[in-house]
């Protein structure tokens, strides 16, 4: 996605490295999926904080997808907290390590991001600029 955005830059994908499994491992964070998500749906809309009605637009914006992507996410899966996605206890020792070699990631958290990533785009296509006739 930050390619899509015109980010471009590696540092993004380190702002969402601490998502795995729930925020930081903690079982009843939001998937990661969804919380990297809403950190693109909120970058896509960012301009500079000088124009102040621009910004207020952009937050509007903003929240207006991370929302929908959120309810969207929830009506689809039924749930947004990692734990009640995957019923892994993420904070165990062993736990990250154990649900890597199970397979549950090309079973389960591939579908979650699969969604949020056909959503951003959705997203982005539906407030692109119609083209002049």
């Amino acid at each position: 996605m930050w390619e899509a955005y015109g980010l471009e830059s590696e540092d993004v994908l380190w702002t969402c490295v601490a998502f795995a499994g729930g925020i930081a491992g903690e079982q009843s964070g939001p998937c990661g999926a969804v919380s990297a998500g809403t950190v693109c749906a909120c970058l896509r809309h960012r301009c500079s904080l000088s124009d102040r009605q621009a910004a207020k637009e952009a937050r509007f914006q903003a929240r207006e997808d991370a929302g929908e992507l959120v309810r969207g996410f929830k009506e689809r899966f039924g749930a947004i907290s990692c734990y009640d996605l995957l019923g892994i206890d993420f904070s165990r020792p062993g736990a990250y390590h154990s649900f890597r070699e199970s397979g549950v990631w090309s079973d389960k958290c591939k579908r979650y991001v699969e969604f949020v990533v056909e959503k951003l785009y959705e997203l982005g296509e539906r407030r692109r600029p119609a083209p002049d006739s």
